[in-house]
């Protein structure tokens, strides 16, 4: 396996990084830069180290808001575990997960208040589970991986063929909720913004519910990260922004006002303040929290800590 001291290990991967197109915007900003440095390398070496540990694959959990930089994340650390340290890594999102377009159909006539992809109860829990078996305990042979397009039947997106992969070394498995756990709701006494009416604190109880569906799933994952604004409401002007570039870029995107409305869904569904910022000063939790990274409003890195 490939050892590298850091600046080796930073300009092999930063070489890497330029070949890339969809990164490469990476290596003009600063902030970018010093990410790259105190958060994805000293993760990537832990990842490492720990896989050289053990006598199966790893499997590390990502959370983290909307916006929060989890594609990109695990896109070069799959990049660093190559090329640093010979290492055969995998990132999949919990997104990949979803129901079919016709199984969400159903679900949406059973429960109309499921009006778009995301909630808890919108996923195939008992295939992602099948998938983190498979690539925990490889049989020699390749694996198929879920994936979901989400841009057929007119954004609602379906399922499409699974990957086949080669067995790997770590999984990278990401998730605006990837290893949350239900909550006391008896025990909130003020439900935070957008949580208003009677029928918005019954949309989060059953989504809260609907959680310990995910527990099984978890507990396939070693590690977990979670990616925190220093405020969760970032999420949505980091949402928005990212629509608007597109559009300039020449792409379709939603308005901001869309996209407001589209962010408090999901906070209705598992608001960040109830269910990920405890998270972050957790003494116990499964998957083991390993590190918590706190970006600004800029998007730059203010604390990484990896435990």
């Amino acid at each position: 396996m490939i050892d590298l001291d850091l600046e080796q290990q930073f300009t092999r991967l930063c070489r890497a990084i330029g070949d890339r197109p969809d990164l490469a915007f990476l290596l003009d900003r600063p902030a970018s830069l010093d990410l790259i440095r105190r958060a994805w390398l000293p993760l990537a070496a832990q990842l490492a180290q720990v896989r050289s540990q053990s006598s199966r694959p790893i499997v590390q959990g990502i959370l983290g808001v909307q916006g929060a930089g989890k594609t990109t994340l695990c896109a070069g650390l799959v990049l660093a575990l190559e090329c640093c340290w010979g290492l055969r890594s995998l990132s999949w999102s919990i997104d990949d997960l979803y129901k079919t377009y016709a199984d969400r159909q159903r679900l949406r006539q059973a429960d109309p208040r499921l009006i778009w992809r995301g909630p808890p109860g919108t996923h195939d829990v008992a295939l992602g589970i099948e998938t983190l078996k498979q690539l925990r305990q490889p049989s020699g042979d390749r694996i198929p991986i879920p994936r979901f397009d989400k841009s057929l039947h007119q954004g609602q997106g379906d399922r499409i063929a699974p990957d086949w992969v080669e067995p790997v070394d770590v999984v990278l498995f990401e998730g605006w909720f990837v290893g949350t756990h239900p909550i006391d709701c008896e025990a909130i006494a003020h439900w935070p913004e957008p949580i208003a009416s009677a029928t918005d604190r019954a949309f989060a109880r059953d989504c809260n519910d609907r959680l310990r569906d995910y527990l099984p799933l978890w507990d396939l994952c070693d590690r977990l990260l979670i990616l925190q604004p220093t405020d969760y409401r970032l999420s949505k002007q980091w949402r928005q922004q990212a629509e608007r570039d597109r559009i300039a870029a020449g792409g379709q995107g939603l308005g901001d006002a869309e996209i407001s409305d589209f962010v408090d869904y999901f906070w209705k569904a598992l608001h960040p303040q109830l269910l990920i910022d405890p998270l972050a000063i957790a003494p116990e939790h499964h998957p083991p929290i390993n590190g918590v990274w706190q970006f600004n409003a800029d998007r730059q890195l203010q604390r990484a800590i990896i435990i």
